[in-house]
């Protein structure tokens, strides 16, 4: 059994006791997990004794939602709506089967770039197009037990043709267009639910408890309702999350309106019984407060992706309602493709910063302990990991992240907690450990080759390249009708946030 002492560092527990305040403490580690904490303790024989002083240790981040498939997007787009931009990150027409090594190869570099980042623990939406088998999933659940990294990772479905899945486009495109994208074909919910039953055999609970499979029904408008509640039934089963977007952008606002005779996606949920404590929301920004009351009631928690919400132009959560109505949140960078970085602690500081606009008074801004709550045992919680992971506590598993605090990001040095949200972006980061063991030290990754991959995924990106061309050539015929699709929901009137310009603040009225 190994063991390991950490002395003297400062420590972010992210426990009920001291959140996020560093106390100086030593942290033992056996087995890996947390087995004493406390000062001044003794080593013990044949224990690695590491050296804390002048280092900040907080637990592991937790990456609430991402899609390592969009990492072979990044940089491609930019100045498109999120319905725009889904003709081409995630392609209706054309796309062919990617091979299980191009998918190792992709889910290596995302992990690399994430942990290296201090991201620990991935609740990775995987979605493969025209469809994901079982091979294809091997291919992502192996490369991060390789690698080290915690993951919860999904089977990714949407079971409605996608352009039944939007309003309004199916008036504007040409029916033989329309045609084939029916003609396409789609899994039914037993279907689904069969696969899932298969992956959880296969993957859950692997890795020594690291890699577990997740249900996730890409949105409540994508899916048919048998599969929405199948999904949620299988997930108590199991104990598993259910990873689903909800209400991310106005246009989806409009969707429930249309699709459900006036209901929210979040009523039509509620109302099937697809609500649960396993349950999180991706995004959940144009919710009613009535949306916010349903979410605190059944324990759903909800992960914010301030920066992919940026760039899509999606809008801005209600961090304050949410925290009033004691909804959980963890922190997402979500896709490559839609933030361009998997790189979590950008996340953070946007988040603390974003929401000091959206109130007037200063006293309901969004706090550094709020932040680092939801970087870490929020995200957990949303992933169903806190019992195990979250928060520096005895009995928990050894995931954590060292900082040198004697980097200029820390000087001159006030508030620890502080400088690690607004001052630093991971390049103080000297160590990673996951379960106890260290896949990061000074920089470079401990339990793979990283050179070679980087090499191997090189030689991948010309074919890369050409293909994700020729995707984009196909798809452009849908692109006139989604941007009119687009202009016409946003002049639509929907009960939910929007920005007035009236003394810079986001305000909840009728948009």
């Amino acid at each position: 059994m190994t063991r390991t002492l950490i002395r003297g560092a400062q420590v972010i527990t992210m426990d009920t006791a001291t959140g996020s305040t560093p106390t100086r403490l030593d942290l033992r580690i056996a087995d890996g997990a947390f087995t004493e904490i406390g000062p001044n303790l003794a080593a013990l024989p044949g224990e690695e004794v590491i050296d804390g002083t002048d280092t900040l240790v907080t637990p592991g981040f937790v990456n609430a939602h991402t899609h390592s498939w969009e990492y072979l997007y990044k940089g491609r787009y930019d100045n498109m709506p999120l319905e725009l931009w889904m003709l081409y990150a995630y392609p209706i027409l054309g796309g062919g089967r990617t091979s299980p090594d191009l998918i190792r190869l992709r889910t290596l570099m995302f992990a690399m770039e994430s942990m290296k980042n201090g991201v620990t623990t991935l609740i990775d939406d995987v979605l493969e197009t025209p469809g994901q088998d079982l091979d294809q999933l091997a291919a992502v659940t192996g490369a991060y037990a390789d690698i080290g990294i915690r993951a919860n990772v999904s089977g990714h479905v949407i079971n409605r043709p996608f352009v039944d899945t939007v309003p309004f486009v199916t008036d504007w495109l040409p029916d033989e267009l329309v045609r084939r994208v029916r003609a396409e074909p789609t899994l039914t919910a037993e279907g689904y639910l069969d696969y899932s039953r298969q992956a959880f055999a296969r993957h859950h609970d692997t890795a020594n408890g690291r890699i577990r499979y997740m249900l996730a029904p890409s949105g409540p408008q994508r899916c048919t309702d048998d599969l929405l509640v199948g999904a949620t039934e299988l997930a108590a089963e199991f104990d598993a999350e259910v990873h689903i977007h909800v209400l991310e952008t106005k246009t989806q606002a409009v969707t429930g309106d249309e699709l459900y005779g006036g209901r929210t996606l979040v009523q039509h949920l509620d109302e099937l019984g697809a609500m649960s404590p396993r349950t999180t929301f991706a995004h959940g920004i144009w919710v009613t407060d009535e949306d916010i009351e349903r979410i605190s009631r059944h324990g759903v928690s909800v992960s914010h992706n301030a920066i992919s919400n940026l760039k899509l132009g999606s809008g801005i959560l209600p961090w304050r309602a949410y925290q009033d109505a004691g909804v959980n949140l963890g922190l997402g960078t979500d896709g490559c493709s839609s933030s361009d970085t998997p790189r979590l602690m950008e996340v953070m500081k946007t988040a603390a910063l974003l929401h000091k606009v959206t109130e007037p008074d200063h006293t309901r801004w969004s706090t550094v302990d709020e932040v680092l709550r939801a970087a870490t045992i929020g995200g957990a919680r949303s992933g169903v990991l806190d019992g195990s992971i979250g928060s520096i506590e005895v009995g928990k598993r050894a995931d954590l992240v060292m900082f040198d605090t004697e980097t200029l990001a820390f000087l001159p040095t006030n508030r620890l907690e502080n400088h690690l949200v607004y001052s630093e972006n991971g390049s103080s980061i000297v160590r990673v450990m996951v379960d106890g063991v260290t896949t990061v030290e000074d920089g470079r990754l401990t339990q793979i080759d990283e050179n070679a991959v980087i090499a191997a995924f090189r030689a991948e990106m010309p074919g890369i390249r050409e293909e994700q061309d020729r995707l984009d050539r196909v798809n452009d015929a849908f692109a006139p009708a989604f941007a009119r699709m687009y202009e016409e929901a946003s002049g639509r009137s929907t009960p939910v946030n929007r920005w007035t310009g009236d003394e810079n603040r986001w305000v909840r009225q009728h948009a």
